[in-house]
């Protein structure tokens, strides 16, 4: 789906600014001196705290060198990182998402929490290592945080060099990807042999096929979870363009459809973090709030998922 049609029917659902602030007990723009400190949680091959709020760059980042453009998606960046955010997840197939991303970085504040995420995604050992060799440059991160085999491409011939870069120093976590529903099988079975310290899938209100087997089983491997397309590419916001958010959302501290798509989410424990993408600033602002507060317990679970039924 086009990213500016997306941000097109999200605008009618998100509350001005203020109004998020006020239901989050955050100013827009000081989140991080609040009281309030932003969800984390624990990596557990390591241990290491990561905020539940990341950033996804697939289309949204993928821009020429338009100075307007890059402008904009500077404050984006800087909205992310005075809201708690710091991982932010790109791969060679995303365009110039890379190339973006590491002539940004430079220019904004507050990265000493930086995680970045990044992926191989082409066939054979040797181009594999040229491939991932180059993310390091257009990055400009030497270390990359977490080196994942995009869409299983490939994966047993990348997992060795992964193995090996990881002993090395090169990277710091591994993990293997997919957005594909019929990949599912063979990802579990990755998942229950190799010693991956993240996966990466597709999870949703609407697609919850990933609560089966994917999240059970990351939890009993002590692995973590990046959750991608937790917005259907923008459907669900135009299945509730015009319906008033339900009075019990302030429950768990919800003030905006977004919200209650990612906070949904956010209820399961195996979620590590989720990785909406979004080329406004008021997406971004948004999207961060969902990590401040309350979250849904099972009954408010099944309350969430009958009301959007029946939208």
């Amino acid at each position: 789906m086009n990213s500016d049609k997306h941000d097109h029917d999200r605008r009618a659902f998100i509350r001005t600014m203020g109004a998020i602030g006020l239901a989050a007990g955050l100013s827009p723009s000081s989140s991080q001196s609040s009281d309030q400190q932003i969800i984390k949680r624990a990596i557990p091959s390591s241990g290491e705290m990561l905020p539940v709020i990341g950033l996804g760059t697939s289309r949204t980042f993928d821009i020429g060198n338009i100075a307007n453009e890059l402008n904009n998606l500077t404050k984006v960046l800087q909205a992310f990182f005075d809201h708690g955010g710091s991982v932010i997840d790109t791969s060679p197939m995303y365009g110039a998402s890379e190339r973006v991303i590491g002539k940004l970085l430079p220019t904004v504040k507050q990265r000493q929490e930086l995680f970045i995420a990044t992926k191989v995604w082409t066939e054979g050992q040797q181009s594999g290592i040229e491939q991932m060799q180059k993310s390091q440059r257009l990055l400009g991160e030497p270390i990359i945080d977490l080196m994942q085999i995009h869409n299983l491409l490939d994966w047993k011939i990348h997992l060795e060099t992964l193995k090996e870069w990881k002993k090395e120093g090169r990277i710091r976590y591994i993990g293997i990807t997919t957005h594909r529903g019929h990949d599912h099988d063979e990802l579990t079975e990755i998942m229950r042999k190799e010693p991956l310290d993240f996966v990466q899938f597709s999870y949703s209100l609407v697609n919850r096929e990933a609560e089966n087997f994917l999240l059970p089983l990351a939890a009993e491997r002590g692995i973590a979870t990046l959750i991608n397309r937790p917005y259907q590419r923008g459907d669900m916001f135009r299945r509730v363009r015009g319906k008033p958010l339900p009075d019990w959302v302030k429950e768990f501290d919800c003030s905006s459809w977004g919200q209650f798509f990612l906070k949904f989410l956010l209820s399961k424990p195996a979620v590590t973090c989720v990785i909406p993408a979004t080329s406004k600033v008021h997406h971004m602002v948004d999207n961060m709030e969902a990590g401040y507060g309350r979250l849904p317990d099972a009954a408010m679970r099944q309350r969430m998922i009958d009301h959007f039924a029946s939208l």
